[in-house]
C-alpha cells in the first residue's frame, strides 16, 4: 500500500500533467480561433465571403503563416479545381440534354471556358513570379475570365433542358472563386517613367519595335518566303483566309504574316486561341474585304455571328475591311469580335449596323480605323483604346435610335473600359440630314459598372444634347463612369443629361 507521501506526489504529478495539457488545449483553441477570425475578416473584403472562407479553410489546420499571396494562390487553385469539374460537365454531357434557342450556345461556353482555364493557369504563373509588373497581366486574364462567364450565362438564359441547371450552378460556383481572386489581386503601381517616343505615338507598351515595323511595312516589302499569301484569284498560296489560318503554326511565339490580296472574301474567319501572333496584311481599306451575313435573327448567338472572330493572342491586322452585311433588320450582327489579348488593328474598317465591333475581352488597340454602325456598335468588356479613328453612326431603322458604345463592365474590380482618344465622332450624310428625326447618343450602360471616356476628340452636332442614355430604367446610373475631356466640335459640350452624374 502506497504511503501518504507517494499518494500526494501522484496527485501533484497528475495535477501538473492535466493543468499543462489543459493550458496547451486552451492555447491551441485560442490559436485556431485566431486563425479562423483572421480568415473570416480577410474574406469579408471579397465579393463572395463564404466561398472565400471555404477555399481558405486549410490554413486553419496547417502551421503556415498565411499572407495575401498564399490566400490568392489558394483561391486560384480552388477556382482551377472547380473549373475542371465544369470542363467535365461541358464536354461529357450529351448535346441532346440542352435545347439551344440560338446556334452555338454550348459551343460558346466550351470555347470560352477553355480560354478561362488557360487564363487561370497563366495568372498563377504571373503571381508566383513575384514581379509587380506582371500583376497587370494577371488582372487582365481574370477580368477576361469573368467576362467569359457572363457571355456563357447570357447564352444559356434562353436555353432549356436537363443540362442547363447543373451547368449554370457549376458556372456560378467556379466563377465565385475567380471573382474573389481578382478582388485579392493588388493593382500594380503606376509608373511615372514613360518612354517619350511611345507616349507621343500613343502606342501601347506591349507593341514591340518589331511589331511597329510590321504595322508600317507593306506586304510587298517582305521576302515572299516570309509571308503566306491569300488571293481570291488563285495567284497566292491559298484562295481563302481560313485555309491560311489552318496552315499557320499553333502557339507560335513568332509572327505569322498573312498577306490577303485585294478582293472580296466571303467567309466567316475564325482565329482560334491556338493560333497566336497572326498578322493579316491587306492591300487597303475597301480593297481587301472580308464579308459575312450571320445574325441573331438567323439563329446565331451574338458571339458566333462575327464575320471575323479573333481568339488567338497577339493578333494584328492592317489595311483591310471587315463587314457584316446582314442589315439593320437582322438586329445583332457582328462584323468583328475580339477576345484575344494584346491585339492591335491599324487602318482597318468595320461595317455593320447593330453590334458591329465586339470588343469582348482582354487588351485591344485600334489606330486610324473606321467603325460604322447604328446601335451599340462598339460594345463589350475589353480594355480598349481607339486612337485617331473615325467612329461613324449610320441611319437606323424607323423608330430606332443610335448609340455608339455599350461597355459591359459589371464589377468595380475589372481593369476594363473603352477609351476614345483623338478620334472623330461623325454621322453618315443621310443620318446627318435627318438627325432631327432620331436620337443619337455616345453610349449607354450594358452592365452596372460601364466605363467609357472620350477625350481630345471631334464630336459633330448630331449627338443629342443629353449625350448618354440609359439601358433599362436606373440600371447602372449610380455606378457607371462616363467621362469627357477636352473635346471639340459642335457637339462637344460636356453632357450631363438624364444620367445626372456630373460628367467630367
Amino acid at each position: 500500500m502506497a504511503s501518504p507521501i507517494v499518494k500526494l506526489s501522484l496527485i501533484l504529478l497528475c495535477t501538473i500533467f492535466f493543468s499543462t495539457t489543459y493550458a496547451r488545449n486552451i492555447s491551441s483553441t485560442s490559436s485556431l480561433d485566431s486563425k479562423i477570425s483572421a480568415i473570416k475578416n480577410f474574406c469579408q473584403g471579397t465579393p463572395h465571403p463564404d466561398a472565400c472562407f471555404n477555399s481558405l479553410k486549410l490554413f486553419i489546420s496547417i502551421n503556415i503563416s498565411p499572407n495575401v499571396s498564399n490566400y490568392l494562390l489558394q483561391t486560384l487553385q480552388t477556382a482551377i479545381s472547380e473549373a475542371g469539374k465544369l470542363t467535365n460537365l461541358l464536354f461529357s454531357a450529351e448535346i441532346s440534354n440542352i435545347a439551344e434557342k440560338q446556334r452555338g450556345t454550348i459551343l460558346d461556353c466550351k470555347e470560352l471556358h477553355q480560354i478561362t482555364l488557360s487564363s487561370l493557369q497563366r495568372s498563377v504563373s504571373k503571381i508566383r513570379a513575384s514581379d509587380s509588373r506582371k500583376l497587370s497581366d494577371a488582372r487582365a486574364y481574370l477580368s477576361a475570365a469573368l467576362t467569359n462567364k457572363n457571355t456563357c450565362l447570357e447564352g444559356l438564359d434562353s436555353a432549356s433542358g436537363s443540362l442547363k441547371p447543373p451547368v449554370v450552378d457549376s458556372l456560378i460556383s467556379t466563377y465565385m472563386h475567380v471573382s474573389n481572386s481578382l478582388s485579392m489581386l493588388p493593382r500594380p503601381p503606376s509608373s511615372k517613367k514613360c518612354n517619350k517616343h511611345r507616349r507621343l505615338l500613343g502606342l501601347p507598351q506591349w507593341l514591340s519595335r518589331k511589331d511597329r515595323r510590321i504595322l508600317q511595312t507593306s506586304a510587298d516589302q517582305y521576302d515572299p518566303t516570309e509571308v503566306l499569301t491569300v488571293a481570291a484569284d488563285g495567284t497566292g498560296n491559298f484562295t481563302t483566309i481560313t485555309e491560311a489560318i489552318k496552315f499557320a503554326p499553333k502557339k507560335s511565339n513568332n509572327r505569322t504574316i498573312i498577306h490577303v490580296k485585294k478582293g472580296v472574301y466571303e467567309e466567316n474567319v475564325k482565329i482560334p486561341s491556338s493560333k497566336t501572333n497572326i498578322v493579316l496584311l491587306g492591300d487597303g481599306r475597301n480593297l481587301t474585304v472580308i464579308t459575312g451575313n450571320r445574325s441573331v435573327v438567323d439563329g446565331w448567338t451574338t458571339f458566333r455571328s462575327a464575320t471575323l472572330a479573333v481568339s488567338g493572342d497577339g493578333f494584328m491586322a492592317r489595311d483591310l475591311t471587315v463587314e457584316n452585311r446582314a442589315g439593320p433588320e437582322k438586329h445583332q450582327a457582328v462584323a468583328i469580335r475580339v477576345n484575344a489579348d494584346l491585339t492591335a488593328m491599324f487602318r482597318c474598317s468595320f461595317y455593320g449596323f447593330q453590334d458591329t465591333l465586339y470588343v469582348h475581352s482582354f487588351r485591344q488597340f485600334y489606330r486610324e480605323c473606321e467603325i460604322y454602325g447604328t446601335i451599340d456598335y462598339i460594345f463589350g468588356n475589353a480594355a480598349t483604346v481607339f486612337q485617331a479613328s473615325n467612329i461613324v453612326s449610320r441611319m437606323p431603322m424607323p423608330g430606332q435610335f443610335t448609340v455608339i458604345t455599350a461597355q459591359s463592365r459589371d464589377k468595380p474590380d475589372y481593369d476594363t473600359g473603352i477609351s476614345i482618344q483623338n478620334c472623330s465622332i461623325l454621322a453618315t450624310n443621310d443620318l446627318h440630314k435627318n438627325s432631327h428625326s432620331f436620337k443619337n447618343y455616345l453610349g449607354r450602360p450594358w452592365k452596372e459598372y460601364s466605363r467609357t471616356v472620350i477625350l481630345k476628340s471631334y464630336i459633330d452636332d448630331f449627338i443629342d444634347p443629353t449625350g448618354w442614355t440609359e439601358w433599362s430604367g436606373d440600371k447602372g446610373l449610380d455606378t457607371l463612369y462616363y467621362g469627357e475631356y477636352n473635346n471639340y466640335g459642335p457637339g462637344s459640350e460636356p453632357k450631363i443629361g438624364l444620367l445626372g452624374l456630373g460628367i467630367k
